[in-house]
Order: C-alpha cells, then structure tokens, then sequence
C-alpha cells in the first residue's frame, strides 16, 4: 500500500515536469490507461458475463450463427415427407427466440448500465479539469491585465479581456441552461 502511495506521488509530480510532449502525452496515456483497467477489474462476474455476451451479440459472428440456426431450422421443419419437430407456424422457434430477445437485452442493459457508469464518472472527470482550466485561464488573464497595467498598455482596456478575466460560476450557468433548454421526459 505504501509503495502505490509513493508511486502515485512520484508519478504526481513528475506529471507537471515532462522533458516533451511526447512523454507527457505516454503518461497521460498510461493514466487512461491504469483507470480502465481499474474499472474493468472492479466488474463482478455477472458483469463480466453480460459484457461478453455483449459484445458476441454486438458482432457479426451472432448473425452468422443465427442465420445458420433459422436456415437450418426452417428447412427441416418445412420439407416434406420429414417428421417436423416444430412445423409451420414455427412455435416452438417462436419460443426460444423469444426467450433470447429476452435475455439479450436484459444482458445489453447490464453493460450499458456498467459503461453508462464508467462515463458518468468520466464526464465528471472531464468537468473537473474543465473548470480547473478555466479558472487557471482567469488568474492568467487577470495576471496579464495587471501587467499591461503596470506597463500601460492598452490591451488591458479590451472589453471582452474584461469579461474573459471575469471568473465563470457554474452555478450561474446551470441555471442558465435549465431555464434556456426544453425538459426532457
């Protein structure tokens, strides 16, 4: 535990000193890469289950295998002179299909809830840094007016560099954005 603690912190602050952009964009890079694999070794089986179910129901191989099933199951079912097991109108076809459709989806909605989680949780990454940005953006603004200032410059004077060095509430544009935008059902 201590040595990931010491990791961690060493990564942290070489993070801010890379020699390039190069090596800044691999330690990003490794960052994303170290939370996916975090997230993807937190999944019960259950969830590793439904995902690769998933995933198999997402490909073409699914469709290969169903049209085989259906173009051999129909046939045999429909030629004369055979004893069928499920005739025309294919009931018992209908059935387990059925069935399927019902556990597929339930399957698909278990790993989208799962990645619809893992996005949340990105999204909420995402605005952390944007507003970390944005109001690392400010001070430089508002550094760069008292500089203009002290060497009387008139791009200090620019009104929208007046409105830029003005910090952004979150809060303001919220309620800006519900007030503005359709609800949704």
């Amino acid at each position: 535990m201590e040595a990931r603690k010491e990791m961690v912190a060493q990564s942290d602050a070489n993070y801010h000193k890379p020699e390039s952009v190069e090596e800044l964009t691999r330690s990003n890079i490794e960052t994303i890469s170290k939370l996916e694999h975090s997230a993807s070794a937190k999944r019960t089986p259950g969830g590793i289950l439904a995902d690769k179910i998933a995933a198999f129901c997402g490909s073409m191989n699914f469709v290969w295998v169903h049209v085989a099933w259906f173009g051999i199951w129909i046939p045999i079912n429909t030629i004369p002179h055979i004893k069928h097991f499920d005739g025309f109108p294919f009931q018992f076809l209908t059935l387990v299909v059925s069935l399927e459709a019902i556990f597929l989806t339930t399957f698909v909605m278990i790993s989208q809830n799962r990645q619809g989680k893992i996005a949340d949780r990105r999204n909420h990454l995402d605005l952390q840094i944007n507003l970390l940005a944005e109001l690392e953006s400010t001070r430089m603004l508002e550094m760069l007016k008292a500089i203009c200032d002290h060497h009387g410059l008139d791009a200090a004077l620019s009104s929208d560099i007046e409105q830029l060095a003005k910090p952004t509430e979150p809060k303001t544009l919220v309620n800006e954005l519900q007030n503005r935008l359709p609800e949704s059902n």
